[in-house]
């Protein structure tokens, strides 16, 4: 069955034609909603394929844009599907979805005032124009708010993609990729940005790889094994069971209901309790670990304790352990019991920056074991911070989790679940004490259910997986769906932006950004570094002496 009425036949033009002189491509065939259908002329595309606008040279292709005149407006829509008609090989039939409406500029004829949605949809007939670079430039014209510009608009050469800040942290982000498709770059070059724009901002970034320390030298704060310095005490009850608790099913109830009352009472022991009137388990009050065994022991010995002795020696020999593994100083040492709680805030949360917004916490050399826990305790800290601090000056913070996947995933029992918890907490009410979560992942298939929802901005490059394209579709808006096909299709450091911090949904050419400011992400060459030899001796006697003391 052909989709062309009779009326529909265009007059193929003799050459390709100026800019001024561009007719018509086409006509609605259907008009329904936030998506229609409409018949091209192929001859007439092919003709323009050679105009020297890029633009209008890729008119009619898939995740290209087409106006129509609908009354005094133009509506700007882009095409998503495209199919021959069977019965005549010069008509083209492309589904397309809506963006917005413009108003034209009498003297130039360009589009202007540009603005998403659409308020009169067209008619059945009306013609279909090809979009040129100046239309492009009024339509992703940055509007007058607090932007960075991150790339070039595909397919134009020098309309500058803008993405709005307040919006896209107001509401979260996530950023979204394949390995290899140049995702951490992308990362540093946003945040690059966005520190350019706010000096003075507070960004948490958890780094489990190391990647982001020498891309942040300059304007960031790196902390790791050696310097972070985190307080035990100032895990919650929830975070203590995760690391102090090694039983299961019935047996870590009972561990738990044993730690939990030797917990509190080894809180109660600071002077700092005095003045609290209502101690919990959860207050962020030091106590020495010392304390807590040694009421564990004095417990064990108690008569009526209603249990045996082998809760009380499993929770004792684990605090024992890890008080004595040098792998766990950074965080257990007995230097970290004194009340540091505001100096490490300030410290982590950059109160006041010095110029320095971003904080990178380098959780590579950290026991995995414990890796989900220190992400959970940083993590409750941001929002526990925002929640109290509401009556006081606003200090919005921006938290981002590279390889979210690990922290937030989809299943719901075994370990890690106090960050996922937590995480999922700000994904969900983050945005209304000024908690903004960044989300970056290689798999977002996996996140858990829902988070990825939360994410008002969703950039996302190339996917090679069709279960994580589909759940990348799932999250976006309708009016996306044009680009999400080409998701599979997008060169490196190329990305697909819709959601809040985009005017309209857009395809991007990410910015080169400087060497010095680039991640420690790059891949090895196989070939060149196959060529070099010398110096495996020494290579070898440090990096044993590196592995025995586990540091760096």
């Amino acid at each position: 069955m052909s989709y062309m009425p009779e009326a529909a036949h265009f007059k193929p033009a003799a050459a390709p034609v100026p800019l001024s002189l561009v007719g018509p491509v086409g006509i609605v065939f259907e008009a329904s909603g936030s998506s229609s259908r409409i018949i091209l002329d192929a001859v007439r595309l092919e003709q323009l394929s050679e105009h020297g606008d890029p633009c209008i040279a890729t008119a009619g292709q898939v995740g290209s844009q087409v106006k129509m005149r609908v009354g005094p407006c133009w509506l700007i829509a882009n095409i998503r599907a495209m199919a021959l008609d069977r019965e005549n090989n010069d008509t083209i039939v492309a589904d397309i979805d809506f963006l917005g409406e413009g108003e034209e500029d009498a003297a130039s004829r360009a589009i202007c005032n540009f603005r998403r949605g659409v308020t009169r949809y067209p008619r059945p007939g009306a013609e279909i124009h090809p979009v040129s670079s100046e239309d492009m430039r009024q339509i992703y014209a940055a509007e007058d708010q607090p932007h960075v510009q991150i790339g070039t608009i595909y397919p134009t050469v020098d309309t500058r993609a803008a993405l709005y800040v307040d919006a896209m942290l107001g509401k979260h982000f996530a950023l979204l990729g394949s390995t290899g498709t140049g995702k951490s770059t992308s990362a540093a070059l946003i945040l690059h940005r966005i520190c350019d724009l706010s000096p003075q901002g507070h960004i948490v970034m958890i780094d489990p790889h190391g990647e982001y320390g020498a891309a942040f030298a300059s304007n960031g704060a790196v902390f790791d094994v050696n310097n972070l310095a985190l307080p035990y005490w100032l895990m919650n009850f929830e975070e203590h069971c995760e690391v102090f608790v090694t039983s299961q099913g019935a047996e870590r109830t009972v561990d738990s209901d044993i730690l939990a009352k030797c917990l509190l009472a080894a809180r109660s022991k600071n002077r700092l309790a005095e003045s609290i009137g209502r101690l919990t388990v959860d207050s962020p009050i030091p106590y020495l670990l010392s304390d807590l065994t040694n009421i564990l022991q004095n417990e064990m010995g108690k008569l009526e304790k209603g249990t045996g002795a082998l809760p009380y020696m499993r929770l004792k020999t684990k605090i024992d352990e890890i008080r004595s593994d040098p792998r766990y100083t950074f965080m257990f040492s007995g230097m970290l019991v004194a009340d540091t709680m505001q100096d490490f805030l300030a410290k982590i949360f950059r109160l006041p920056s010095g110029g320095k917004p971003i904080s990178i916490i380098d959780v590579s050399a950290m026991p995995s074991d414990i890796t989900s826990v220190v992400v959970s305790v940083l993590s409750r800290l941001v929002f526990d911070y925002a929640l109290w601090a509401r009556d006081e000056p606003q200090r919005p913070i921006l938290l981002v989790c590279e390889e979210a996947h690990r922290y937030i995933p989809s299943t719901t029992s075994g370990s890690g679940q106090a960050v996922r918890r937590i995480l999922e907490r700000i994904a969900k009410e983050g945005r209304k004490y000024g908690v903004s979560l960044g989300l970056i992942t290689q798999r977002p298939s996996d996140l858990a259910e829902g988070v990825l929802s939360q994410c008002g901005t969703i950039i996302s490059m190339r996917l090679n997986n069709d279960r994580d394209q589909a759940f990348v579709k799932a999250a976006m808006p309708e009016g996306a769906r044009g680009f999400l096909d080409s998701i599979p299709a997008l060169r490196n450091r190329e990305a697909i932006i819709c959601g809040e911090g985009v005017a309209v949904p857009i395809r991007v050419a990410l910015d080169t950004l400087e060497e010095e400011r680039r991640p420690a992400s790059g891949d090895p060459s196989f070939t060149e570094l196959w060529r070099q030899t010398g110096g495996e001796a020494d290579i070898l006697d440090r990096t044993i002496t590196r592995w025995r003391s586990q540091g760096r």
